[in-house]
């Protein structure tokens, strides 16, 4: 998108990569989630025609990594309407996929979809998924990034986190954030990363996003010229 000009978008989807400033622990640069979001979305617009890619947003609701220096967050509330407007805003095109690598960003997600879709906007979302043990910087992460910039990658610093799993981790985290369950900030552990298993993550995340997008795109065919019945000033 950065390259083109209004004049030149023909009815398209816009896919919108959502992704944080926030601590990965040591081995890892706070860039991560909006770098793996940006992947995502080019990768997506390599095998989809249709699809333009959008500027990241790189900011979102990361309240719960507080605790480390250097994470920048927007919250829950504004990250809901960062998203609404953003949306509203896209009426020149066909429709938006966010795509969303960070998971403190899926309530507010969650919410300015329900919101947007009730308005008869075509919108979906799509988050990546992983193990429970494994949520946060640790082998998953650490592979996509090996694979995508291994010389971000510290990795003479890998450290083991907290391996429980993220359900059971939920109730704490959610008081005391990372901080209170992770020291050095990883959720998972990862020893044992590499490149080529961060390429098959990729691979597989893309098979799942093109699927979400075939989705929406059919359902854009079955309504090519369903306005947006929400008006709101800016």
């Amino acid at each position: 998108m950065k390259d083109t000009t209004w004049t030149e978008l023909a009815p398209r989807l816009l896919a919108v990569p959502l992704g944080a400033t926030e601590q990965h622990g040591p081995h890892l640069p706070f860039t991560v989630d909006t770098e793996i979001a940006v992947a995502l979305c080019e990768r997506l617009a390599r095998q989809r025609e249709d699809v333009l890619v959008a500027p990241a947003l790189p900011y979102g609701s990361s309240g719960e990594h507080a605790g480390f220096p250097g994470t920048l967050s927007i919250g829950q509330e504004a990250t809901e309407q960062v998203l609404v407007e953003l949306v509203r805003s896209a009426d020149g095109f066909a429709g938006v996929v966010l795509v969303c690598a960070h998971g403190g960003n899926a309530g507010p997600l969650r919410r300015a979809v329900a919101k947007l879709r009730y308005e008869g906007r075509n919108v979906c979302a799509w988050c990546p998924g992983g193990p429970s043990d494994d949520s946060h910087a640790g082998r998953t992460e650490t592979s996509v990034m090996l694979a995508l910039r291994p010389a971000a990658v510290r990795l003479d610093r890998l450290q083991a986190g907290n391996t429980t799993p993220l359900p059971e981790l939920i109730g704490p985290l959610r008081e005391g954030g990372v901080r209170a369950v992770s020291p050095n900030g990883v959720l998972g552990d990862p020893a044992g990363a590499s490149a080529e298993e961060g390429r098959e993550t990729l691979l597989r995340w893309v098979g799942s996003l093109l699927n979400a997008v075939g989705t929406l795109a059919s359902d854009v065919m079955m309504k090519p010229s369903a306005p947006a019945t929400h008006v709101t000033k800016r």
